[in-house]
């Protein structure tokens, strides 16, 4: 105890007039912890109608995003669970933090940072998909932080849809999507017989192709892997 006093003092003296008037606070007893009962009362104090707002925000903009954009372009629903749980799961994490320790945006778009470095080891993620998901984790980081006006949170999101929808929807470019296929005419596979490529690439796939890529060449086997473009 006297070397707390004493170390107190000389901060004290060191800061002047102001560390004299903090001296009652360092030597103040530490707050008791919260009883047990707090925790089982029946009682909200985060689940207001402020986060049930935020959540049907947040929910409706996934709607949107995923099912009326990303299914009306792709047609998948491999990763509707991914899109939706990462999006809650980082709402809910957002709104408990938040609430109690003073969540700050520098925090929140840390804890975006780790998401958006989880990889997935089992199965490929394109690059598209990839964003879908960042655009999922950052409508929960939006709509859950404690900054800004419901109709602010709107207009953000609706800026991300929009943008989104502009992207894929064929306003600026027809929305382009690629494949990778083994091809055993390994002889077509030259400058020279680009359009016949292409032509017989179209009637196998039955896609548009407009553009191949010749990846690797196996002359051991006479087979060819090629990354074929295609608009639908």
């Amino acid at each position: 105890m006297k070397i707390k006093i004493l170390i107190a003092s000389i901060a004290a003296v060191c800061m002047g007039v102001e560390g004299f008037a903090q001296l009652p606070a360092i030597f103040a007893e530490p707050s008791p912890p919260a009883e047990a009962t707090d925790f089982f009362a029946f009682k909200m104090d985060r689940f207001s109608i402020d986060f049930f707002v935020r959540l049907a925000i947040d929910v409706l903009s996934m709607i949107i995003l995923i099912r009326l954009i990303y299914y009306k372009v792709y047609g998948r629903r491999d990763f509707f669970f991914t899109f939706f749980m990462f999006n809650l799961i980082i709402f809910i994490i957002t709104v408990l933090l938040n609430s109690n320790a003073g969540f700050s945006l520098g925090a929140a778009f840390g804890l975006f940072a780790i998401f958006a470095m989880l990889r997935y080891r089992t199965e490929d993620i394109s690059a598209r998909d990839m964003t879908y998901l960042f655009m999922s984790i950052t409508i929960g980081l939006i709509s859950s932080i404690n900054m800004g006006t419901m109709i602010e949170i709107l207009i953000i999101n609706g800026i991300i849809l929009l943008t989104a929808f502009m992207i894929e929807g064929n306003v600026f470019a027809k929305p382009e999507f690629v494949k990778t296929i083994h091809y055993e005419k390994i002889e077509m596979v030259t400058p020279e017989n680009e359009a016949g490529l292409l032509e017989d690439l179209r009637l196998r796939t039955g896609l548009k192709i407009h553009k191949v890529h010749v990846k690797r060449i196996d002359f051991l086997r006479d087979t060819a892997e090629i990354k074929v473009y295609y608009h639908h």
